[in-house]
């Protein structure tokens, strides 16, 4: 073994002795799941994570293939600020594709390195309770007007139950987790990734909630690849956002970190997935890949 393997196996053993046994969560996101190598290679990190001792529990979008199936069906998606409106057609469509296809390509993922992963919804086991959304009043950014609208069949997240999630991660199982749920009454809804991600990272007393897309981190300025922040804590992510210094999708991205550190998940991470080794680099080295937002 040359040198410089010896030095990346010696700052990585106290990160994976200070991490044995800890339950991190995982979100990948859809602009990771759509491309199969991208998903394979980030499934091997995962399961590496999961071989180290590290109980992982993974949850996946994947709005960029429900939004092929639809046009490939002649179902037009219908997405409003950048959210589906989720009609009866498509809620089907997302049930199968999320449920199935995304959920199954990650399951054999990690079957390929050895893993016993499982497939979950937020139905199963009761894991995440929701309720119907709402008419929602918003500024529609794409017609500039400001309008009611009916999100059909989409949920919020009311509560996560860990039980079954405890269950598996005790017998060292892998759950992974589709973006679906269900109210009391058994009514199936499409629900937000990043929200269950998160509701579930604090419902389980998470170490880590690392959120894998297809961007670095959180940047001062999008076209300077050095303004990449590496760490920051809940009081500097809300200065930065009354700045304004933040923009797009980023923004609910760090709104939602700092809540979900704020509740006592230990670090919230943003890492390339699409990228080779981006999730070890932020896990096992002091410099990391990616932005972690702590709550001091």
């Amino acid at each position: 073994m040359d040198k410089v393997k010896i030095d990346i196996l010696r700052e990585a053993l106290p990160y994976i002795k200070r991490f044995k046994r800890k339950i991190f969560v995982i979100k990948i996101s859809g602009k990771v799941t759509e491309n199969l190598e991208h998903l394979h290679s980030l499934a091997e990190e995962v399961a590496l994570l999961h071989q180290v001792g590290i109980r992982i529990v993974v949850v996946h979008g994947g709005g960029i293939q429900a939004t092929r199936l639809s046009e490939q069906l002649g179902i037009k998606p219908r997405i409003v600020n950048g959210r589906r409106i989720t009609d009866d057609a498509t809620l089907d469509i997302v049930k199968m594709v999320f449920a199935g296809k995304i959920c199954t390509e990650i399951l054999s993922g990690l079957r390929k390195k050895g893993i016993d992963g499982v497939g979950l919804s937020g139905i199963d086991g009761n894991i995440v309770l929701a309720r119907k959304r709402g008419l929602t009043r918003l500024l529609n950014r794409e017609t500039g007007r400001r309008e009611t609208i009916d999100f059909g069949n989409v949920g919020d997240v009311v509560e996560v139950n860990p039980r079954l999630l405890h269950t598996l991660l005790d017998n060292d199982y892998l759950p992974v987790i589709s973006p679906l749920a269900a109210d009391s009454e058994g009514n199936v809804f499409n629900v937000n990734a990043d929200a269950i991600a998160c509701e579930m990272a604090i419902g389980l007393g998470a170490e880590k909630l690392l959120m894998a897309s297809d961007v670095d981190g959180v940047y001062l300025d999008i076209e300077d690849p050095s303004s990449l922040i590496s760490r920051m804590t809940g009081k500097e992510a809300r200065t930065l956002l009354r700045k304004k210094s933040i923009h797009g999708g980023m923004i609910a991205k760090l709104e939602e970190s700092v809540r979900v550190v704020e509740r006592g998940v230990g670090s919230v991470h943003i890492v390339n997935g699409t990228k080779r080794n981006a999730l070890l680099d932020e896990v096992f080295t002091e410099t990391g890949s990616g932005t972690m937002i702590v709550r001091e």
